[in-house]
């Protein structure tokens, strides 16, 4: 069996689910830990392989670590942001802070109505 298997099996998956097939590049870097497999797509194309709540990214995941058990290695996954993506995102706000009583009565008072 190749030893790119899981690279060729990734870009496969990968490319029948987004817009822009050409734009797909997978890197293989093997080290002491395993395997690394590097995903870049197209920036159009991040929210079809990402999926609702990151599904679909979990789910390419697990089948390339059974691709790697087959082949008695250890793989992971990375997906790399493309140029001009959202980035990380912003960790949301509590809810906001409501004005006291005391500070609404003062505020009625300098209106001296």
């Amino acid at each position: 069996m190749a030893k790119d298997t899981d690279k060729d099996f990734l870009e496969f998956v990968v490319k029948a689910l987004v817009d822009h097939p050409d734009d797909v590049k997978v890197d293989r870097k093997v080290d002491e830990m395993g395997v690394l497999l590097s995903l870049r797509i197209h920036s159009e194309d991040m929210g079809q392989i990402i999926g609702k709540e990151g599904s679909t990214a979990r789910s390419i995941r697990n089948l390339v670590r059974i691709i790697g058990l087959k082949n008695h290695a250890r793989v992971n996954l990375k997906i790399e942001e493309p140029e001009g993506g959202r980035g990380p995102a912003r960790p949301t706000r509590g809810p906001e802070e409501k004005p006291s009583a005391e500070g609404a009565k003062t505020d009625l008072e300098d209106l001296k109505l």
